[in-house]
């Protein structure tokens, strides 16, 4: 670790699906070429108010309507382009942190073969399941969730995602239950039918009105299978807090802390009292650190994803980037000047495809510091996601010899 970075610290935020523009591969993985999620959100909805994204320089990267280019004061822009075999948000998330995926999870289109479920039914005792096929989470509910309260069988779905969900009402099948039955799960669907994550998903509510209890869904997901950028900063005994679902997408290796949300409002607000040092860290270690000292603070605003890019509705996308871009007014006038922001995502989600699947697409990356010399530039399109690690690893001086080139260089920042 560098002597004169020592006391630097590093936020990152992940606006989970928020592509902006088709990558070169997208036919390689079924998209169209017009898929481009913060356009194509902005032409549905009238233009996007973004003041603090503007002056981050979104408008720079792509023309998105509303999105005043000329805005631009603050900060480094540019777009990512994946190389991961993949485009789903572990593959995502690992990349960020210099882990490249060569190898893609699993799918199921016509979900999960007749001798999985079959195992999963004997291993837990239920005498069947509902659905498996791929769903979407609210629709399925509509469809399945009487039937599910009625009979007592786990609703069981896949998505455009490697994952294997199971839905289950909290006054039908206990949260424990639930857990119990995920873990479960998760050991079996190992070698070929080795899915990313396993997520529960309970939901509350009565026929009509179910609602999904997003801060008890847990993620069992496969972990990195090589150390991260988080990894590396564990061993120099650097804190790292992990806000919304980034711990069960690393499967907590790397972090000191985590803790869960419930919103992307949630979310925020625990980031914005973290940057400010008022959050209690206190309640949120794990691994058995005592040490409250941060690093990096890593959250993962995953609204736009799950509750507005696969259920195809620009309106819901459009108002969760206007409360992101809100609370970055905040997030910004409470940063140090020791303080380095990356704003990013880990895949698209474009609301206006077929499908209810992500997109492959570029993704934007925004980073600012009080203490740039420099701002307003263009780091150009960045080969892989792997350069938010090596640009992590130059700012804070850590130890990292993984892949990525930085483009928070020496010059660019004040001395």
């Amino acid at each position: 670790m560098s002597e004169n970075k020592a006391n630097r610290r590093a936020i990152v935020m992940v606006i989970d699906g928020c592509g902006i523009g088709a990558a070169p591969d997208h036919e390689a993985f079924g998209d169209l070429s017009n898929c481009h999620t913060l356009a194509n959100v902005a032409r549905e909805t009238g233009g996007l108010t973004l003041p603090n994204l503007a002056r981050l320089g979104l408008g720079q990267i792509s023309p998105i309507e509303g999105v005043d280019k000329s805005a631009t004061k603050l900060g480094l822009f540019g777009k990512l382009e994946e190389v991961s075999n993949g485009k789903d948000t572990q593959t995502g998330h690992w990349e960020m942190m210099g882990v490249v995926s060569e190898t893609a999870f699993p799918m199921y289109p016509n979900g999960f073969p007749k001798e999985v479920i079959e195992e999963y039914c004997e291993l837990t005792g239920v005498s069947g399941v509902l659905c498996n096929k791929p769903a979407s989470g609210t629709t399925v509910l509509e469809e399945l969730g009487e039937e599910h309260q009625r009979t007592g069988l786990p609703i069981v779905y896949t998505s455009g995602d490697s994952v294997f969900q199971i839905a289950t009402h909290v006054d039908t099948v206990p949260l424990p239950k639930l857990y119990e039955w995920c873990e479960t799960a998760r050991k079996l669907l190992d070698g070929p039918h080795r899915v990313g994550r396993v997520i529960a998903r309970p939901f509350t509510g009565t026929p009509g009105a179910y609602k999904r209890l997003s801060g008890d869904r847990r993620d069992y997901a496969v972990p990195p299978p090589r150390k991260t950028f988080l990894d590396i900063l564990k061993d120099e005994k650097r804190g790292v807090f992990g806000v919304g679902k980034i711990e069960d997408i690393f499967v907590g290796h790397g972090l000191s802390h985590a803790k869960h949300t419930g919103s992307n409002k949630e979310g925020l607000q625990i980031t914005l009292d973290t940057i400010a040092n008022q959050y209690a860290l206190k309640d949120c270690r794990i691994g058995g650190t005592q040490d409250d000292k941060l690093s990096m603070i890593f959250t993962n605003l995953v609204d736009t994803d799950s509750l507005y890019g696969h259920r195809r509705d620009p309106k819901g996308y459009a108002k969760a980037l206007v409360e992101i871009d809100e609370w970055l007014g905040k997030i910004l006038a409470a940063m140090q000047p020791e303080d380095l922001l990356l704003i990013s995502s880990d895949h698209g989600n474009d609301p206006t495809a077929r499908g209810t699947d992500h997109t492959r697409e570029f993704v934007p990356i925004l980073a600012y510091s009080p203490s740039f010399e420099k701002q307003a530039v263009d780091v150009g399109i960045r080969n892989g996601f792997a350069d938010v690690a090596a640009s992590l690893g130059d700012w804070l001086g850590a130890d990292w010899k993984g892949p990525g080139v930085s483009f928070v260089s020496k010059q660019q920042v004040a001395s």
